[in-house]
């Protein structure tokens, strides 16, 4: 008779799970090589940037829209957009092409960042799906500092995941550069940073000294430009009283339309289990809203085009979403999302807009370039009275 033959059992795994890892995810194991073709991870952030790029050009013509009091509570709030401003003394055009650019680049960054945390399937879903929300293009054509501040939060976010994945000095130094770049971008994108506390404090303890000292370093000089601490502040930033209409109005204020706002919400919602990857997203997407909810119930500070640096994380998880169907099921949500925000994407605002805004924009600057005395500054014309 002969022996049956002896059957080797492969080593099981530690069940035992790190303090820093509670759902057991393994975040400590070498990550294994990427097994997706180059022209996948390459797509990922390519295709956004050029539908980017189009959509834009689409939108070129178009002025911008009429908004008596944007230049104020938006300009007023990025120091950034307005020192280039002072430089550049007739900003219009040159501001537009630094939003589009920044919006372009924010585009390719999601793709990128998504296919990192999750697939390339994902990151090329998730940068379509941000370029074709109408807020995206829109404010890549405005005098405002929005599309700077959305691409600073997705950098700041990706440098955020390589420095807590390898902690170096090099790439702590880059994410506090990044922060920098938000704060000065606009004061209130700082509220970013309670989301990515709230990352770094549920996933990465270890590391969570090092990131509160880069984070308030990079912080700081931001609020220092903006005269947060006695210094000489170009304009207060003045939002709205939080009212319930105001709240109601936000989804449309901040996704370009109101039912793209309940799509992208809706696909979230099974995008939303806290594990470390969409955790990034959801803290992201939810605890700067919470943050600035807050903030409103003492002062009329509700922006709502404030809060369009969460539009990244909103797209994410709803490609997290898209990602489980098939991809003829997918298509046709892409599809629909395009349907839902062309009348937006195609919108012409009135010409008389553009001349407003860029009038406000004009006295704007006037004041941040007057000197001491109030003389009006060599070279300077007063605004006329009637504009």
């Amino acid at each position: 008779m002969k022996d049956a033959d002896t059957i080797v059992l492969p080593r099981l795994a530690s069940t035992e799970v790190d303090v820093e890892d509670p759902w057991g995810e393994g975040h400590d194991v070498a990550p294994q090589p990427a097994t997706h073709p180059v022209r996948w991870r390459v797509a990922a952030w390519l295709v956004p940037a050029l539908l980017t790029v189009a959509l834009c050009l689409v939108r070129a013509g178009a002025p911008v829209p009429p908004t008596e009091d944007a230049p104020t509570w938006g300009i007023a709030g990025s120091a950034l957009m307005r020192w280039w401003a002072e430089f550049l003394g007739t900003p219009g055009p040159a501001v537009r092409a630094v939003s589009m650019v920044a919006i372009t680049a924010a585009a390719a960054l999601v793709g990128l960042l998504a296919a990192r945390l999750f697939t390339p399937r994902v990151g090329l879903l998730a940068g379509v799906i941000f370029a074709l929300l109408p807020t995206s293009t829109r404010y890549a054509q405005e005098v405002q500092p929005y599309a700077l501040t959305v691409f600073a939060a997705v950098l700041a976010t990706f440098l955020l995941v390589l420095a807590v994945d390898r902690p170096t000095f090099g790439r702590f130094a880059g994410y506090g550069a990044a922060v920098l770049l938000l704060g000065l971008s606009h004061g209130l994108a700082l509220l970013l940073l309670a989301g990515h506390g709230w990352t770094v404090f549920a996933f990465r303890r270890g590391v969570a000294g090092r990131w509160s000292a880069v984070a308030l370093l990079g912080a700081l000089p931001a609020a220092a430009a903006l005269g947060l601490f006695g210094g000489q502040p170009g304009a207060p930033i003045a939002g709205s009283k939080l009212t319930p209409d105001v709240l109601a109005a936000t989804p449309r204020e901040l996704f370009g339309v109101t039912a793209l706002g309940i799509v992208l919400l809706g696909l979230a919602l099974f995008s939303l289990p806290l594990r470390r990857s969409a955790a990034v997203y959801t803290a992201w997407a939810v605890v700067p809203p919470l943050g600035l909810l807050l903030v409103a119930q003492a002062t009329p500070i509700w922006l709502p085009e404030v809060l369009l640096f969460t539009l990244p994380a909103w797209a994410t998880l709803g490609a997290v979403a898209l990602a489980r169907v098939r991809a003829r099921w997918c298509a046709v949500a892409l599809v629909a999302i395009a349907v839902l925000g062309a009348p937006a994407q195609l919108a012409r605002p009135a010409p008389e807009g553009r001349e407003q805004a860029t009038g406000d924009l004009a006295r704007i600057i006037q004041l941040w370039t007057r000197p001491a005395g109030g003389e009006t500054p060599h070279g300077a014309r007063p605004a006329p009275a009637g504009e």
